[in-house]
């Protein structure tokens, strides 16, 4: 898929790496990759509806999967203020459907409207799902999604599928349904 936007979120994500370190040194020199890596899954996901990205961090995997799905609102939250403000402006000058949180996990779902329900929620490597999974629980009406170097899944997920993803030999999407 080529889209203009993908390349100037590169751009972008480059550029403000340099002055705030944004994004890790083996990220920045497989940046393709990783990007690749966010559009297969995005293949996988589907992501459609209102999406949760939690610890969007320099905006991988969720700013390439909102450029793939546009159809789909993505809201992500990161508490790091500089990759705040960079995700703030990567969504608008990309024009992307997505709201940005510069929050906790905790405090920014208090500020959600009561009604706001998620049909995907993503998240790469950020803590342990068994601390903010339940944060979540209560607002998904879909499935979670983890990008992680293992297939591990936590105690309460249900209707676990794992997909080996391409950048290297430990990284694994596992998605799941949280038991009622």
């Amino acid at each position: 898929m080529k889209d203009g936007r993908l390349e100037l979120y590169k751009r972008l994500l480059l550029s403000w790496d340099e002055r705030m370190n944004l994004i890790g040194p083996e990220v920045r020199a497989n940046l393709d990759a990783h990007v690749n890596e966010a559009l297969e899954a995005a293949e996988i996901l589907k992501p459609k509806g209102e999406v949760l990205d939690f610890g969007s961090g320099g905006g991988l995997p969720a700013i390439p999967m909102a450029i793939a799905f546009p159809e789909a609102r993505f809201h992500l939250i990161e508490a790091n203020k500089k990759k705040w403000a960079f995700l703030k402006h990567v969504v608008r000058d990309c024009k992307l459907s997505a709201v940005i949180y510069g929050d906790r996990l905790a405090a920014a779902l208090k500020r959600f409207p009561t009604d706001l329900r998620f049909s995907l929620v993503t998240s790469r490597a950020v803590g342990s799902p068994e601390e903010w999974v339940p944060l979540v629980a209560a607002r998904l009406i879909g499935r979670v999604a983890l990008f992680q170097s293992m297939t591990a899944v936590p105690p309460f997920a249900d209707a676990v599928e794992v997909f080996p993803l391409p950048r290297g030999t430990s990284n694994y999407l596992v998605t799941f349904h949280v038991k009622q």
